[in-house]
């Protein structure tokens, strides 16, 4: 089980690496919301699994995709770079369209407790065209 913790020292390295290198290049702002993105999105399910507009089905699928992201086993293990973390993304995006569909952006947006452009992100992920 060691390579578990070394996948997820990688992966955290990587994230951290990308932030700082936002950080130097001088977009502090682009830094920022990277940083706070996976939170972010902790708090987002949060909040979606105690909004009465979500559909149960909706909430119990935020559940399993909870209980999936925490863990150890994958679909593709996550100390594999970029395609480890590759089926994770892909995941979070399914059931955020699935939820997407039935609450719409506004709740979406509502529940987003970062910056505006990762809101962006969220919604592109979820199948929101751009308009």
């Amino acid at each position: 089980m060691p390579w578990i913790g070394a996948g997820l020292a990688v992966a955290l390295a990587v994230y951290v690496g990308f932030v700082l290198a936002l950080f130097v290049r001088g977009r502090k702002s682009d830094a920022r919301a990277w940083a706070r993105f996976v939170p972010d999105c902790v708090v987002l399910f949060t909040r979606l699994l105690r909004d009465d507009r979500v559909p149960r089905r909706h909430k119990l699928l935020i559940g399993a995709l909870v209980l999936y992201l925490a863990m150890p086993v994958d679909l593709v293990p996550d100390f594999i770079p970029v395609v480890g973390a590759l089926d994770d993304a892909i995941i979070v995006a399914l059931v955020l369209r699935t939820v997407f569909r039935s609450a719409g952006a506004e709740v979406l947006g509502e529940h987003w407790p970062g910056p505006p452009q990762s809101l962006e992100l969220v919604l592109r992920l979820a199948g929101k065209t751009a308009t």
